[in-house]
């Protein structure tokens, strides 16, 4: 394979500028899998008299000293991305606002083109009229204090003029340069008359500049590439990675992190997403799409939508225990689909006495089952946990992650409760996000240490305190369930049981029977049924 220096043999650059030619591992449906051309990022700088290949590269003065100035450190980083539409959101615009959320940094935009295109090529473009072109930028540039700009389609000489008229009237920490002008698909987005003006104007302004092998010829005034099968698949992968790799770089650059930092975790960014992405299908074209989020695939892997909260749900609260399951012999996947089986209407996963990785193997498999059941199921305390197997929510204490940390952490859309025993706390839980409360222990337990009861008096008064729907927790079982929820307090919801049902013989009886009693208890639900087996 060809040396990444040996891509360069023209005076593209007349400063201390770079061009990046270093494709990631790609594995997404419709690339080439396992390719990488380099193994770590190659960043190219014309000296005088010669080009090197640099493994370190420093960025520039005017960049360098912004992670230390603390009068900077409460702005947001801020890319304005210069580029067309792509109406299939795979690059472009739509591309570049995605790329920029997952990395957190927030994006502007500067609309040159609209494009109809789709996953299998583009079937018409729509120029902007330069002056409109001109007019977002000044826009933007005057007013929203922007670190750096990203370009990607320019598809006229005027606009890159323009573009670099505004550059210069409005400096930036770095400018980020995706020349397209062929797309992954073969057409041709920016004719031969815009090459010299790139090359003469715009491209020794530049920080960055991510081609793909096409661009990069074509930069080259047509100069072969010669390369091996591998190096073909790149030149039809670089375009796409090109557009969200620029996006990232420009990113982590707003951050004011050094360009090879840029780099790498941009890099790394495009590794993670290309192979999540990978068994994705969107379109008929040869290339599934990317998923900047890490989130398509939680909604479809398994063919079940995640629950909703609803407060009916609370009806019969099942915790699971490692211990109990230990001693009479069971796996906890055999404990929670009895426990579904028998009436159970939630499922929180409570495993304090296991590692992590065995934690988590453990809630996938217990999330299958719930799902194919459509029965919700919350992770006690570990918010990681929670989100590493896309469970449905949490369950946290007074002592733990506070619920809105873990509102910020898992969306707006996963159920959250938190452990209360006074009207002050469950105040705050309400404050903070929650989607209800666990208010107890109601009787003493042994399934919890140093666990102070609250009685069915505290019970009631945190109840007829709180605004939220109330399950109750401690020492509940077929005994006293009827008495818990005959306190005459609307918003209690059901039950938490624990030994009652993991503590003994047969899962599925002790479910069954307990089901049967909150049934017949006195229960005002105005959401649903509160019967579901």
């Amino acid at each position: 394979m060809a040396s990444p220096a040996a891509f360069l043999s023209s005076s593209l650059f007349s400063n201390q500028n770079y061009l990046l030619l270093s494709p990631t591992r790609a594995s997404a449906k419709g690339y080439s899998n396992n390719l990488r051309v380099s193994i770590s990022p190659s960043v190219i700088s014309r000296t005088r008299n010669s080009v090197r290949l640099q493994g370190l590269v420093a960025m520039q003065e005017k960049g360098a000293s912004a992670l230390g100035d603390d009068s900077k450190m409460n702005k947001i980083p801020h890319v304005l991305t210069v580029a067309g539409s792509d109406s299939g959101a795979g690059a472009g615009i739509q591309a570049d606002l995605k790329a920029c959320a997952a990395r957190r940094v927030y994006c502007s935009t500067v609309i040159t083109a609209v494009t109809a295109q789709n996953t299998v090529g583009v079937q018409g473009v729509s120029i902007v009229p330069e002056d409109f072109v001109a007019d977002q930028l000044n826009s933007v540039l005057s007013d929203m204090q922007v670190d750096v700009v990203k370009t990607g389609m320019l598809p006229s000489v005027g606009i890159v003029k323009i573009l670099c008229k505004t550059l210069r009237q409005f400096p930036v920490q770095a400018l980020v340069v995706d020349p397209v002008m062929v797309s992954t698909s073969g057409d041709v987005l920016a004719g031969p008359s815009i090459l010299s003006t790139f090359k003469e104007e715009l491209l020794p302004m530049a920080d960055i500049i991510t081609p793909n092998l096409k661009e990069a010829s074509a930069l080259l005034d047509g100069r072969p590439l010669e390369t091996v099968d591998d190096m073909r698949s790149a030149a039809r992968l670089l375009h796409n990675m090109g557009t969200n790799l620029a996006s990232c770089i420009a990113a982590e650059l707003a951050k004011g992190y050094p360009v090879l930092s840029a780099v790498k975790v941009a890099k790394r960014f495009i590794e993670t997403a290309l192979d999540y992405s990978k068994e994705i299908v969107i379109g008929n074209g040869p290339q599934g799409p990317f998923d900047h989020l890490l989130k398509l695939k939680s909604h479809s892997q398994d063919g079940h939508r995640p629950q909703l909260f609803n407060p009916s749900d609370l009806f019969l609260y099942a915790v699971t225990d490692s211990r109990m399951n230990k001693r009479w012999g069971r796996s906890i996947t055999d404990a929670v689909k009895t426990a579904i089986e028998g009436g159970a209407t939630i499922v929180q996963l409570r495993e304090k006495d296991i590692e992590t990785k065995d934690f988590l193997e453990s809630a996938k498999a217990c999330l299958k089952i719930c799902r194919w059941h459509g029965v919700p199921l919350l992770i006690n305390d570990r918010v990681d946990v929670a989100i590493a197997c896309d469970a449905d929510g949490v369950h946290v204490g007074q002592s733990d992650m506070p619920a809105h940390v873990a509102r910020t952490l898992l969306g707006p859309e996963k159920i959250i409760g938190v452990s209360c025993k006074t009207p002050e706390q469950a105040q705050q839980a309400w404050i903070d996000g929650a989607d209800y409360i666990g208010c107890g222990g109601v009787y003493p337990t042994n399934t919890k240490e140093n666990n102070i009861t609250v009685g069915l008096d505290g019970l009631k008064t945190v109840c007829m305190a709180c605004k939220l729907p109330v399950v109750a927790i401690g020492g509940i079982g077929t005994s006293n369930a009827q008495a818990v929820m005959e306190i005459g307090a609307p918003n209690l919801k059901g039950v938490v049981v624990v030994s009652a049902l993991f503590d003994r013989e047969c899962i599925l009886t002790e479910t069954r029977k307990l089901h049967a009693i909150l049934s017949e208890s006195n229960i005002t639900d105005t959401d649903k049924s509160v019967v579901r087996v």
